[in-house]
């Protein structure tokens, strides 16, 4: 089940990264053709110039977008946690019927996989929901990741600056300033309880200052504001800075398994 899911993602994440890549680094305009233009790419874009007319700066405009798309996408963060906390909770069972049917032989595995989907239908837990946030998520963020750097390559657009940041230009400080929030991010959220997320949690920044340093800045920008806003969010989702409890196992039909 979980490597459904996990495909399942990973399969929608290229097919949508894919969807604009071919013109990854062409100019955007109202008249560009394709779905993931039309529909994606210039609508952010247009966004983007409102913002940028009334706060005076292209900068300002995509700090302002970065906030308004993760302020929206808040409530499906949040159902993320949950599932996250509700799966932690499931995790000492889950352990206990993988030890319990640790024979390899297909018997053994078949009764192992129909106990798990019992427990998980008991408990009304769907591992898929997990990533459903994700999935949603996904089109809108690598969208306004297309935006920024289409911008840049449009002739008619002049992204100026920001404080002392050519924003059409790479920029290797907002590069590893974006490298270290995201490092804090990953170190904040689900990724600390996690062993098998913990290898992202260096392998991410490292890839976000390498690409940041041939990026244009402004991407770098919206990585920096978007892992602000992401911190700001683990803290209050995710409490990493509290007392750690122990997690309270979860019961199946009022006695543990």
């Amino acid at each position: 089940m979980k490597k459904r899911a996990a495909l399942l993602l990973m399969l929608t994440v290229v097919s949508v990264f894919l969807a604009g890549c071919s013109e990854f680094n062409q100019p955007i305009y109202d008249t560009s053709e394709g779905f993931w233009n039309k529909f994606i790419v210039w609508p952010l874009v247009s966004l983007i110039i409102t913002f940028k007319d009334l706060l005076g700066t292209y900068g300002l405009g995509i700090i302002a977008v970065t906030i308004i798309i993760r302020l929206v996408l808040l409530p499906l963060m949040i159902k993320q946690a949950q599932s996250s906390k509700r799966m932690q909770q499931m995790q000492p069972l889950l352990n206990e019927l993988k030890e319990k049917y640790k024979s390899k032989d297909a018997v053994t595995q078949q009764k192992y996989r129909e106990e798990m989907q019992r427990v998980m239908t008991e408990q009304k837990i769907n591992p898929a929901a997990g990533c459903l946030p994700v999935l949603i998520q996904m089109p809108i963020i690598i969208g306004l990741y297309h935006a920024i750097s289409r911008m840049n390559a449009t002739p008619e657009i002049e992204i100026g600056n920001i404080l002392w940041f050519e924003l059409a230009t790479p920029s290797i400080t907002l590069a590893v300033v974006a490298g270290l929030m995201q490092f804090v991010v990953l170190r904040t959220g689900p990724a600390m309880d996690n062993p098998q997320m913990k290898m992202m949690m260096y392998i991410m920044p490292f890839m976000i200052m390498i690409f940041g340093t041939f990026l244009p800045a402004a991407l770098a920008l919206y990585w920096v504001i978007g892992n602000i806003i992401s911190i700001i969010q683990n803290i209050f989702i995710y409490k990493p800075f509290k007392k750690k409890e122990e997690v309270a196992p979860v019961k199946v039909g009022g006695k543990r398994k």
